[in-house]
C-alpha cells in the first residue's frame, strides 16, 4: 500500500511538472486596445476581411470563425451576412519570420492569402500557410514567427470605428503553438479579454 501511494504521488508530481512546462512554454502575447471611452452595446456583429478580396478565402474563414466565437462569446449576435448587420468586426492576420533571437533587423512579413519573397538578402520564400524555405547551399536556421491579429468594430451605417485592437505573440516555427489557427486562437481569445479594456494600453496576456 505505502508503495502504490509513492508511485501515485510521484505519477501526480510528474503531471504538475509535465503542466508547468507547458504553462511556460505558452507564448506571451502582447495586446493594444483603443476606443471612445463609451459603453459598447452588444448587436448583430459579421466579420469581414480588411482586404474584401478574401471574404471566400478558406484561410479568413478559419480566422472569421475564430473571431466569431469571442465576438459571441462577449454577447454579440452573430447575423447572417453584412446587410443585416449594423456593426462590423473588420479583420486582419498577418505572420512574419525572422531567425530566433533576433528582436530587430529585416524579416520577411505576409498577409492573409499572399505569398511573396524578400527580407534576408532576398534569399527567403514564403507561400501561403507560412512555410519558409531557404536557397541550396544555406543551412537552414532557426525561426521565429510573430503573429499579429488586428480587430476593428465599426458601425455600418456611418463608417465610425468604435473600437479597435491589435494583439502579436512570437512562437517557434514548426511548433504546435505556431500553426495559423492555434496563434490566432491564442491572440483573438487576448484581444477580447476584458473587452473593451483600456484604451491606449499596452498589456501582456500569458
Amino acid at each position: 500500500m505505502i508503495g502504490n501511494h509513492l508511485i501515485s504521488k510521484a505519477l501526480l508530481i510528474g503531471a504538475a511538472l509535465a503542466l508547468a512546462g507547458c504553462a511556460a512554454q505558452m507564448p506571451e502575447a502582447r495586446v493594444t486596445r483603443f476606443h471612445l471611452g463609451q459603453p459598447i452595446a452588444p448587436g448583430q456583429v459579421t466579420v469581414e476581411p480588411r482586404d474584401p478580396s478574401l471574404a471566400k478565402d478558406l484561410e479568413f474563414q478559419s480566422y472569421a470563425r475564430i473571431v466569431r466565437g469571442e465576438l459571441d462569446r462577449l454577447g454579440f449576435g452573430i447575423a447572417p451576412d453584412l446587410a443585416k448587420s449594423e456593426l462590423v468586426a473588420v479583420t486582419e492576420v498577418s505572420r512574419s519570420w525572422r531567425p530566433s533571437g533576433q528582436t530587430r533587423g529585416s524579416s520577411l512579413s505576409i498577409g492573409l492569402g499572399g505569398g511573396s519573397g524578400g527580407g534576408w538578402h532576398g534569399g527567403t520564400s514564403v507561400g501561403l500557410g507560412g512555410s519558409v524555405s531557404f536557397p541550396i547551399g544555406r543551412a537552414k536556421q532557426r525561426m521565429d514567427v510573430l503573429t499579429q491579429l488586428s480587430v476593428q468594430l465599426k458601425r455600418r451605417s456611418e463608417g465610425t470605428v468604435i473600437w479597435e485592437g491589435r494583439a502579436e505573440s512570437v512562437t517557434r516555427d514548426g511548433t504546435p503553438q505556431a500553426s495559423p489557427e492555434a496563434a490566432v486562437a491564442r491572440l483573438a481569445a487576448a484581444l477580447f479579454q476584458g473587452f473593451p479594456g483600456r484604451s491606449g494600453e499596452t498589456i501582456t496576456v500569458k
